[in-house]
């Protein structure tokens, strides 16, 4: 071991390649000058090609000022807000397992003008604004021509029609229920249906052509809005590798409304409007005045901060209409980003202790995406329509509770569930299945309990 002093005070011991500060006493001491002296270093760090620049905010909100510390650039939003709340895990969610893939800065840039999902795994899942003008429909000749597909239903089975029988919307074969009603002389025609989309040629031109069809026996139905095909039971792999070929449905969720007519797709980050992106949408729960289906974003996650959502609106509506144009290295330009005079009102969880105001949202986030849908956990539904009643009616799991009772904490099942009382059996809600732990914050919880206090009120 070698010793050295620095100035005479601080002493660098070098021992086998590693070099340690002390001050402790040594045998040896040797000055040298050159440790008294600095190394000129002058940094040279490549500039990302496209960056902008902005001016920085210099209000005194504190949640504005908090987004732009933490959250300075599109990189920084990506890597801090969506990557850790919606693709953590590889294969889970949004990490190469479920449209949009959001787990690089990339993919992140990918969902800029992208079509919003229609693939939500039901068909009660999908948006109006998200459904795209679907495929058409041409049964064989002098029926009318084509008409646009509003959704597909195969039921498994076999129809043996009787003499003078007709299908309805529950036998078993293949339904098509079209936009627009077929001109049919014949209501029982043994004919093709062809399946048609419109194609663009290298040439730039559009070109209606068929890309699939099923011959079999045919039922027009309805006044010709509903066509009914016969499926023998040898066909079934016919028709199963059919709908495989991915026909567009116009009324994918099946309510009636075929979204691309009513208005145009919304993409999953509309540039310039943030309040028209659906990824947006989704963690709010709401757009265009109305419910979006589907469980709030993101899952098993604590929702945006103001700051985070702040962030996440002053990118959108700060980003240039060309995609290819934008570099996440760029600032966010808060000072010049509307919403930073009012980011308060970003707030996903809302404000008092009312029903309506915040307990609501609360619960719907935090618990939603188990307890919601068609089939919720312990048949408890914190989603839609008719919650308010619900959690003030009495517990499934224990008679003698209700699920909330005004004016009675202690009294009530939903309230020692989520605050961890041990006189309740199983795991404290709400479940993060990723942890295997869950807790609502302090403040939620305070919340929660400073409504129930007050009498459990839904709106006043």
């Amino acid at each position: 071991m070698t010793c050295m002093r620095k100035s005479g005070v601080a002493r660098v011991f070098v021992w086998a390649g590693l070099v340690v500060l002390g001050a402790v006493g040594c045998s040896q001491e040797l000055d040298d000058p050159s440790l008294s002296g600095t190394i000129p270093f002058k940094p040279n760090r490549p500039t990302v090609p496209g960056t902008t620049t902005a001016a920085p905010y210099a209000g005194a909100n504190a949640s504005v000022r908090e987004a732009q510390e933490r959250l300075g650039t599109g990189l920084d939003l990506h890597a801090r807000v969506i990557f850790r709340t919606c693709s953590p895990t590889g294969g889970v969610c949004h990490n190469a397992k479920e449209y949009p893939d959001l787990h690089t800065p990339a993919n992140f840039i990918a969902a800029i003008d992208a079509p919003c999902n229609v693939q939500s795994g039901t068909w009660q899942g999908v948006y109006d604004r998200c459904e795209r003008v679907g495929d058409r429909f041409r049964l064989g000749e002098g029926m009318g021509g084509d008409r646009e597909i509003g959704y597909l239903v195969y039921l498994p089975g076999e129809f043996k029609p009787a003499a003078n029988t007709s299908p309805g919307a529950t036998t078993p074969g293949l339904h098509i229920y079209l936009a627009d009603p077929l001109s049919a002389a014949k209501s029982d025609v043994n004919a093709t249906g062809r399946f048609i989309r419109s194609f663009v040629n290298r040439s730039g031109l559009v070109e209606q052509l068929p890309f699939a069809s099923f011959d079999a026996r045919w039922w027009v139905l309805d006044g010709g809005k509903h066509v009914f095909a016969q499926v023998d039971a040898g066909r079934t792999t016919r028709v199963q590798d059919l709908l495989a070929v991915g026909i567009v449905q116009g009324d994918q969720n099946r309510n009636g409304v075929l979204g691309a007519r009513a208005n145009p797709p919304v993409p999953l980050l509309r540039p310039g409007h943030p309040e028209e992106s659906y990824l947006i949408g989704r963690l709010r729960g709401r757009m265009f005045g109305g419910e979006i289906p589907g469980s709030r974003m993101p899952l098993a996650n604590q929702p945006l901060s103001v700051p985070e959502m702040l962030a996440l609106f002053c990118f959108v509506e700060t980003l240039p209409p060309d995609r290819a144009s934008v570099n996440l290295a760029s600032p966010i330009d808060y000072a010049g980003c509307s919403y930073a005079a009012a980011p308060e009102s970003l707030n996903l969880l809302g404000s008092g202790v009312t029903w309506v105001g915040r307990i609501k949202n609360i619960l719907e986030f935090n618990c939603g995406g188990c307890h919601g849908g068609t089939e919720p956990q312990a048949g408890l539904d914190l989603k839609g329509g008719g919650v308010y009643a619900r959690v003030l009616a009495m517990s499934s799991q224990r008679s003698e509770l209700a699920l909330i009772k005004a004016r009675a904490p202690a009294e009530s099942y939903l309230w020692l569930k989520i605050s961890g009382d041990k006189s309740i059996r199983g795991a404290r809600m709400p479940f993060n299945p990723l942890t295997g732990q869950g807790q609502l914050t302090d403040a939620e919880l305070a919340d929660i309990k400073a409504w129930i206090d007050a009498g459990a009120v839904e709106n006043q």
